[in-house]
């Protein structure tokens, strides 16, 4: 089935609520029955957000990860967890989040975690299904082996970033495949590093580490990328220009690429015409780093302005950015009022 034009989806984290960041703190008060509680309470709580918003595609908003990907290293084998950042006061930056010594073969026999997270997905969700009968495709996302390989340090048996993506490679080949042999119709690998860094490593190296990477899905499943330069607590850390990563970027094996787009005031908007060629063009038309909400004139003003370049059916709408770094009161109003402003210029066009 082929996706809805000018349909709206997300990248995939959702701010946590309040009360789970509270427990959080205080998890070593809480049995296991009561954390697979507090679990499956935030992840009813972001499929209600994103369902009330009227979003075509929605995640569980990675409720059980820190950050998009800092949980993953759990699960991996062969590594001595950072236990405190290098630095801990000043202005919150990249260089607070420390890195993880590699200390033995990196290996992941119980699987990343994805497939569990997207079964307690697809349960919630039915659940919801129930109460409003219209459906909604269930989306997970996936770290890519360069971005994790970021958080670790070179040994002598991984002797640089490469070597390290190397061998984390094979673990997230595995982890796709058993997603999509979950029955997960949509996922999203992620590599912000890959479009933090284009700008001064050789772009093809990164495409030819991405296909290999997803290899094993290509055709499975609706399969993108989401291309930005970081969002830590609401900070980038790449160049932010697109222009390093393209042509290059546009052989990955994706049915879809996102790019961010409204933080950077629609800056090299025109990349979608090239991209909407060969794949789906994702917008970012919310930018998650202000605290401005969109309004729905807003949104439909800039559909209409990326409806010049690519033709609706080779055209989907997204946040830049994850939204774990955005407030929730302020996340919710930006998608309510980015689905109302798309199904604007959507009803205007009849699809």
């Amino acid at each position: 089935m082929k996706p809805q034009p000018l349909r709206t989806t997300v990248i995939g984290s959702y701010p946590f609520p309040g009360w789970l960041e509270f427990a959080c703190q205080h998890l070593d008060q809480f049995g296991d029955a009561d954390r697979a509680e507090l679990v499956d309470d935030a992840v009813a709580v972001a499929v209600k957000d994103q369902r009330d918003a009227g979003l075509d595609v929605i995640t569980d908003g990675e409720q059980t990860r820190l950050d998009f990907n800092l949980s993953f290293y759990g699960f991996i084998e062969g590594i001595e967890l950072e236990s405190a950042p290098p630095r801990r006061f000043g202005p919150p930056a990249h260089d607070q989040r420390g890195k993880h010594k590699v200390v033995g073969e990196l290996r992941a026999p119980r699987g990343l975690g994805t497939v569990e997270d997207f079964a307690r997905l697809k349960r919630i969700a039915q659940s919801a299904n129930n109460h409003q009968p219209s459906p909604v495709v269930l989306k997970a996302s996936v770290p890519g082996p360069y971005t994790l390989s970021g958080r670790l340090l070179p040994n002598d048996q991984y002797k640089n970033r490469w070597e390290l993506t190397e061998a984390l490679l094979p673990l997230v080949r595995a982890e796709l495949d058993a997603l999509v042999r979950a029955g997960c119709k949509e996922i999203c690998v992620d590599e912000p590093s890959m479009s933090c860094y284009a700008h001064r490593e050789d772009p093809k190296r990164f495409v030819n580490i991405f296909n290999r990477t997803v290899e094993p899905i290509v055709g499975r499943c609706h399969l993108s990328s989401h291309l930005c330069f970081g969002n830590y607590k609401g900070r980038a850390v790449g160049m932010r220009r697109y222009a390093p990563m393209f042509p290059a970027f546009l052989e990955l094996h994706v049915d879809e690429i996102h790019v961010e787009m409204a933080g950077r005031e629609f800056a090299e908007l025109e990349v979608i015409r090239e991209i909407a060629k060969r794949h789906i063009a994702a917008v970012g038309i919310v930018d998650v780093k202000s605290y401005y909400i969109e309004t729905p004139e807003d949104i439909a003003a800039r559909v209409k302005s990326c409806l010049q370049l690519a033709p609706a059916e080779r055209l989907a709408f997204a946040p830049d950015c994850g939204l774990s770094q955005t407030a929730r009161w302020a996340a919710k109003q930006k998608l309510v009022n980015m689905v109302t402003g798309v199904k604007r210029v959507r009803d205007e066009l009849g699809c």
